[in-house]
């Protein structure tokens, strides 16, 4: 039993929408950091629950990897064929499937957009508020436990995913969790599911938690004359206990960028970008809480608005950062890598990771979502410049060992992948290998994406 057996029993079954030209694979066989290409054997795209079972049956009784794939956005090449295989895509199962508006949830296929899903939402008066940046689909942000800047409010999507419906290795199907609120019957194996990347089980449903659209919203933006004085302000406003919706950290080389893409004309020092959600009243209290904060952090005139324009445009130039930062230096490849520590180390991380950049001969602006204590840095190379990469990892390896030294964790939100593997044994210790025993008892042939996450043999 092979793959190219496993590929003639698909055709039989599903003829020609097993994909096994050069451009599907290619679609499916990229990433958007350095890893190198690696294409999968076929491209196939399952339209329901049934038909994944059957796919991972087949695949199963050959021997054949199976890599599911949502939009490919991964930074840790999550998705990529190591092994060869079938590259799942799960465009096709989009629906929205229950609103249950009274209960304050959602039932969702894995193909569906976060965006798409917020619209779907909108005459609810309710929304989803896990916000990566990226338009990913759902399916793929609960594999790979996804946040951003909302989750500093409301939570990552360990927080927001209530039940899941996957399918084993063996194709079984199976639902975890349930609808209430909580639950003390058994193992939680939703939560197992999520941030598993694909490796234990493929999602093919979801049950997601939603929040109340909030009565109002503003944001603002601050300038500060260092690093030390921006950080400074977000761990007294955290430790303050402000609700904050949004705080987000640009370095001056982010507003460099931003200003060139954007048309704007910010001052080039770290800023902190902000959202505050609630009553109007609780809004207007939050607000002048953080403008005292800043202040006393040498922070600029604090300027907050409602206006929704505004409000979007600043969000805006914040989501477009990466490509906005990509443009200082033309036709370049960015290493982008995440680590998150405790916010009274936040400081520390951040001022001795600038450091390391400075002294370095790459460019490499920081960004992040501090207030969870969260930050990337986007080091910026020439493609096929082996000396650059060389560079790049090593400035990332020095965040890893930082992030480890300082009590924190090696990726936020990136994730594990095939990257950040190599990590594992020094944050997890024998605890890695409790998960790959879990990954050997779910998926003993190892088919379900492997190369990621854990070792095993």
């Amino acid at each position: 039993m092979t793959i190219e057996t496993a590929l003639e029993a698909l055709a039989k079954q599903f003829g020609d929408r097993v994909q096994t030209g050069h451009s599907a694979r290619v679609l499916h066989g990229g990433n958007e950091s350095y890893f190198d290409e690696v294409l999968p054997d076929a491209v196939l795209a399952p339209r329901s629950t049934e038909e994944v079972s059957r796919i991972v049956r087949i695949c199963a009784e050959h021997g054949c990897p199976i890599i599911p794939w949502g939009v490919g956005t991964s930074l840790e090449g999550h998705a990529l064929a190591l092994s060869g295989g079938i590259s799942l895509d799960m465009g096709e199962m989009t629906k929205v499937i229950e609103i249950n508006a009274e209960d304050m949830d959602v039932r969702v296929q894995p193909g569906c957009t976060r965006e798409a899903l917020n619209t779907e939402l909108r005459a609810t008066g309710l929304f989803f508020p896990v916000d990566p940046g990226a338009n990913a689909t759902l399916g793929g942000m609960a594999a790979t436990r996804a946040s951003g800047t909302t989750a500093v409010r409301y939570g990552t999507m360990r927080e927001n995913v209530m039940a899941l419906e996957v399918v084993l290795a063996d194709g079984r199907i199976i639902r975890t969790g349930s609808r209430a609120r909580k639950s003390s019957a058994g193992y939680d194996l939703t939560k197992l599911m999520i941030g598993s990347e694909g490796t234990l089980g493929i999602i093919t449903e979801l049950t997601l938690r939603l929040h109340g659209q909030p009565e109002a919203a503003a944001s603002a933006i601050c300038a500060f004359p260092d690093i030390e004085s921006a950080v400074g302000a977000v761990q007294t406003t955290m430790q303050m206990g402000v609700p904050m919706a949004r705080i987000e950290f640009l370095d001056a080389a982010c507003i460099r960028a931003v200003n060139r893409a954007d048309n704007r004309a910010l001052p080039e020092t770290p800023h902190l970008f902000m959202e505050f959600h609630g009553s109007e009243a609780a809004v207007a209290e939050q607000a002048e809480s953080v403008r005292e904060i800043t202040a006393e952090f040498g922070g600029s005139a604090f300027d907050w608005s409602t206006d929704h324009a505004e409000r979007a445009r600043l969000w805006h130039a914040r989501h477009n950062a990466y490509y906005s930062v990509k443009a200082l230096r033309a036709g370049c490849q960015a290493v982008t890598t995440d680590v998150c520590v405790p916010i009274s180390r936040l400081a520390e991380a951040v001022t001795e990771t600038t450091a390391d950049i400075e002294a370095s001969p790459l460019l490499g602006p920081i960004l992040g979502h501090v207030g969870d204590g969260n930050f990337h840095a986007a080091l910026l190379i020439e493609p096929g410049n082996s000396g650059e990469l060389a560079e790049a990892k090593r400035l990332a390896h020095q965040m890893a060992e930082r992030a480890l030294r300082l009590g924190g964790t090696v990726t936020g939100e990136h994730g594990v992948g095939v990257g950040k593997m190599k990590y594992m044994t020094q944050e997890h210790g024998d605890a890695w290998q409790v998960m790959a025993t879990l990954k050997q008892a779910l998926d003993p042939q190892n088919i379900l994406n492997p190369g990621k996450v854990v070792a095993v043999n």
